[in-house]
C-alpha cells in the first residue's frame, strides 16, 4: 500500500494545517458523518441543501483523527479541546479531493494499468464485465456502482491499496469533465463503449458528445482507445493527427475482435469471439445484445493487458451486474420482472425493448418513465421510443411523465392498440395497476430516467411476488 501522510495533502492542496502531524499516516477517506469509522479521514463537501464542512466535530466525534474542510472559522478554544486530531483548512475542498487523488494516483506510476470507461450507454456494466476480466489476472480496484463524477471517482483512487490494475468509470453532462476526470486517473488504456444521445440536451448534437468523450485521452500519456466500431461515429473515427492506437470490437463491421454466431437466450447468450483469427466460444451470463459487446470490450481490454483466453472466458463467464441495470426475477407466479430503472435514454431504451421483445413469453408489458437530460430533442426522442414500441411487438404499454405523452402519441400513429395503452400520473398509480393486471406469463419491463423512481415500482411488485 503506498502511503499518504498530513505533509503530502497540504502540499498538493496548498492547504494549511492546523492541529496535528506532518508526518502522520492518512487513511480511509470519507464524506459522511453518518458512516464515517475510527480512525478515518473526514473531507467536508458543500452540497446544494447542506455544507458538510460544518460537521466536522460530528465527524470528529464519530472517530476521524483528520479533517479536511473549507470555510470553518476554528476558535481557540476548538483547536485546544482537538489538539490530537489533525485538522487541514483547504480553499475549496472539491479541488483538494481531485489534487489528492492526482497525487496518490501517481504514486503507483506510469505503468500501473488502468483502463477508463466512458460512453453514452452501459458503461457501468461495461465497467463490471471489464473488471471482472482484468481481476482474473491482477488485484483490481473498480468503479462501485456509477460513483464517476467529480467527487465519486477521486474516491475511488483513495481506495488504491494493494492494487495492481484498476478500473475507473468516467461520466459527464458538459465539456470539461471528461477531460478533469482522466487527469486524476490517468488511464493507460481507455474504452468508449457508444456515442449516443444521452446528455444531447446539455451539448447539442451527438458530434458534440463524441467530443467530449474523446476528452478522455487528455489524460493519458500513450494514448490507447478502446472503441465499438458498430457504433456510426466510432466506426468513422478518425485520429491519426493525434496518435492515438485504436482497438475495435464489433458485429457487423469488420474489428479487431469479433462476435460470431451469436445465439441470444433469455437469460444468457452464447457466441464465438475471433481475437484476431483465434477462435473461442463464450457464454454471458445475461441476456441481451448489448451484453455481447460489453463482453466483446471486455476481450478486447483483457487482452491488451495480457490475460489469457482463459482468464478472458473466465472473467465474463463470471460477472454480475449492478442492481437496478437489467435486474431480472423470475417469481413464483410466473411473471418475469426485468428492472431496467437505474437511468434511461433512448439507446437503453431501445435496447431494452428489443430484450423484451425477444422473450418468450406470454405478454411483454412495457413500464417506461420519462428520460431527462435531452433539452430541445425530448419530444423528437421520446417519441422515437413510440416506434419502438411497436417495432418490438410490445403487448402492453404503461407510462408515467409528461413527456412520454408523446411516446404514446407516436405509439397510437403507429398502430399500437389504443386498448393495450395505459398512462398514469404517478409510479403509485402504476403500482396499484400492475398489482390487479398482471398475470402469469407476463414479462414486465421496468424502465425510465433515475429520477422518475421507477426502482420503487420494482420494490413494490417484487415484494407482491414474494
Amino acid at each position: 500500500m503506498k502511503k499518504l501522510i498530513i505533509r503530502d495533502i497540504v502540499e498538493v492542496t496548498h492547504g494549511k494545517l492546523l492541529n496535528g502531524s506532518l508526518e502522520a499516516e492518512v487513511k480511509n477517506f470519507c464524506k459522511d458523518t453518518r458512516i464515517i469509522k475510527f480512525g478515518e479521514t473526514y473531507i467536508g463537501i458543500k452540497g446544494e441543501n447542506f455544507d458538510g464542512n460544518m460537521l466536522w466535530k460530528q465527524a470528529i466525534d464519530k472517530g476521524a483523527t483528520t479533517v479536511i474542510v473549507q470555510g470553518v472559522d476554528f476558535t481557540k478554544d476548538e483547536l485546544e479541546k482537538f489538539q490530537s486530531v489533525n485538522i487541514i483548512k483547504v480553499e475549496d475542498t472539491i479541488k483538494a479531493i481531485s489534487d489528492i487523488a492526482k497525487y496518490k494516483r501517481s504514486l503507483y506510476g506510469k505503468n500501473f494499468p488502468v483502463v477508463g470507461v466512458t460512453g453514452s450507454v452501459g458503461k457501468t456494466s461495461t465497467k463490471d464485465i471489464i473488471a471482472n476480466v482484468v481481476s482474473q489476472k491482477y488485484e483490481t480496484l473498480k468503479t462501485q456502482g456509477n460513483k464517476n463524477n467529480n467527487i465519486g471517482l477521486p474516491f475511488t483512487i483513495f481506495n488504491l491499496e494493494n492494487h495492481q490494475a484498476a478500473v475507473i468509470e468516467m461520466g459527464m453532462d458538459h465539456f470539461g469533465e471528461i477531460s478533469d476526470l482522466t487527469k486524476i486517473a490517468k488511464p493507460t488504456v481507455s474504452v468508449i463503449t457508444n456515442i449516443g444521445t444521452s446528455h444531447i440536451g446539455n451539448l447539442g448534437s451527438m458530434q458534440n458528445i463524441l467530443k467530449a468523450k474523446l476528452e478522455i485521452l487528455e489524460g493519458m500519456d500513450k494514448k490507447v482507445l478502446v472503441v465499438n466500431n458498430d457504433n456510426e461515429l466510432l466506426h468513422n473515427l478518425s485520429l491519426d493527427s493525434k496518435n492515438v492506437e485504436i482497438h475495435t470490437f464489433g458485429i457487423e463491421n469488420l474489428s479487431e475482435v469479433m462476435g460470431e454466431n451469436i445465439v441470444l437466450n433469455e437469460d444468457n447468450s452464447e457466441f464465438i469471439c475471433n481475437l484476431k483469427g483465434e477462435k473461442f466460444k463464450i457464454k454471458v451470463p445475461v441476456g441481451g445484445i448489448h451484453f455481447v459487446y460489453n463482453a466483446l470490450c471486455a476481450v478486447t481490454v483483457g487482452n491488451l493487458l495480457g490475460l489469457s483466453i482463459d482468464e478472458i472466458i473466465t472473467g465474463i463467464e463470471n460477472f454480475e451486474l449492478t442492481k437496478k441495470r437489467m435486474d431480472i426475477t423470475d417469481l413464483e407466479n410466473g411473471v418475469k420482472i426485468i428492472n431496467d430503472s437505474y437511468n434511461a435514454n433512448f439507446e437503453s431504451m431501445q435496447a431494452s425493448l428489443k430484450y423484451l421483445s425477444e422473450l418468450k413469453n406470454d405478454r411483454k408489458i412495457a413500464v417506461l418513465g420519462d428520460m431527462f437530460g435531452l433539452g430541445e430533442f425530448s419530444e423528437e426522442l421520446h417519441k422515437k421510443v413510440g416506434k419502438e414500441v411497436v417495432k418490438n411487438n410490445i403487448d402492453v404499454l404503461i407510462c408515467c411523465g409528461d413527456y412520454m405523452k408523446y411516446t404514446i402519441e407516436t405509439a397510437k400513429e403507429c398502430g399500437f392498440d389504443e386498448n393495450s395503452i395505459y398512462y398514469f400520473k404517478t409510479k403509485e398509480e402504476i403500482e396499484r395497476f400492475i398489482k390487479k393486471f398482471w398475470k402469469s406469463g407476463d414479462a414486465i419491463l421496468i424502465k425510465a430516467s433515475n429520477a422518475m423512481k421507477f426502482f420503487e415500482i420494482a420494490e413494490t411488485i417484487l415484494r407482491k411476488g414474494d
